[in-house]
């Protein structure tokens, strides 16, 4: 495939349905995860008047050195006034980082994924009343000897405009154990891989940290150890 072709692509979340679908039955979610964070996240278009939407990932997840699976709780929030109206929250997976299933979403076809993005699933949100919230089960693997990132944009449901963006941002640990059964991981941390003579992170996936994930120019950010960065895309228009 051409480097055109695939960059087309990428920006492609868009679409109100996507050519592979897989709704899941509910998944068990990890218990002990710690407190909720919005770490690396940022609010980018203007929401509608009283609402104020942000999302929430555990301070620390664990994953099992065996299978390399982990569960996740990816949380959205309302923290305004008035009710959100209809939004979608995508999860979307990075390099060591696999999504492998959430909780009554539908995945987002590998043609219609971020550059850079190995996974990822939409999740219809709302309306989501004021002070109030909704948490998914994600599941995922993680491969411990490379770096691995998660990144949770709430769009509205044509993915024109984007609320809130939090990531792509880390999970890992500065402290492998190969040789328990878990490692814990932990939110906003680059990981340390576990093979041995990793003293130095991998280079996976590009070298950027923004999710073009909307065709119509939403605007998203990614909020990382050096700061945070800008990215818009202006809207494709297909020839009649």
């Amino acid at each position: 495939m051409s480097s055109r072709r695939r960059a087309g692509l990428a920006g492609s979340l868009v679409t109100a349905s996507f050519s592979a679908v897989l709704i899941l039955s509910v998944p068990a979610v990890a218990d002990d995860q710690g407190p909720g964070s919005d770490k690396g996240g940022k609010a980018v278009d203007k929401a509608p008047a009283g609402v104020r939407l942000r999302t929430l990932l555990p301070e620390k997840i664990s994953v099992d050195n065996s299978s390399k699976k982990t569960a996740i709780t990816a949380t959205v929030k309302n923290e305004g006034t008035k009710d959100s109206g209809a939004v979608r929250l995508l999860v979307v997976g990075f390099d060591a980082l696999r999504i492998t299933g959430v909780q009554g979403c539908s995945a987002i076809a590998e043609k219609d994924l971020p550059e850079g993005a190995n996974s990822g699933f939409s999740c219809p949100v709302g309306p989501l009343a004021a002070g109030r919230s909704t948490s998914y089960a994600v599941q995922a693997t993680y491969d411990l000897s490379k770096a691995g990132k998660i990144c949770l944009p709430v769009q509205t449901t044509d993915g024109k405009k984007t609320f809130w963006q939090q990531g792509p941002v880390p999970f890992g640990t500065v402290n492998p154990s190969p040789n328990a059964p878990a490692t814990p991981l932990l939110l906003g941390t680059d990981n340390k891989p576990v093979a041995p003579g990793g003293d130095q992170l991998p280079k996976t996936g590009v070298g950027r940290d923004v999710l073009p994930l909307g065709a119509a120019g939403a605007a998203l950010i990614a909020a990382g150890a050096a700061g945070v960065w800008w990215s818009q895309r202006r809207p494709r228009r297909d020839a009649a």
